[in-house]
């Protein structure tokens, strides 16, 4: 038998909290069982959560994890879905390291600065 979770049980396991459980419900990127008002989450939404945070973290917006995650297919080994996984996280590599070179001229500048009022304390 599948191990169920409840929706604070879930939240636990993820740490999330239930509005965004629900949120993902709402826009239809998970669909747990529903016994009344309880919501029951089995190994199917743990693997689809698990992408969905991952995808986050990443910096995908949930309309492309959405995407991606539509065109899984068990039938045929999910090369449609790797092929979409692989064209969205090429672009998303080239995003990521842009906003690093950003960030590290940032942090630079930055760092020129704070080094400029220091010398100018020290006078």
């Amino acid at each position: 038998m599948e191990d169920k979770l409840t929706l604070k049980e879930m939240c636990a396991k993820f740490d999330v909290t239930p509005r965004t459980l629900r949120y993902y419900e709402y826009i239809e990127l998970i669909t747990p069982e529903k016994s009344g008002r309880t919501r029951l989450f089995g190994t199917t939404e743990f693997a689809r959560l698990e992408l969905i945070l991952r995808g986050r973290r990443f910096g995908f917006s949930l309309e492309e994890i959405r995407q991606w995650l539509e065109l899984y297919d068990p039938d045929s080994n999910n090369k449609a879905q790797m092929v979409q996984w692989l064209a969205q996280s090429n672009v998303q590599v080239k995003e990521l390291e842009e906003r690093r070179e950003q960030l590290t001229a940032t942090i630079n500048e930055l760092k020129e600065l704070r080094e400029q009022t220091q010398r100018a304390l020290s006078k």
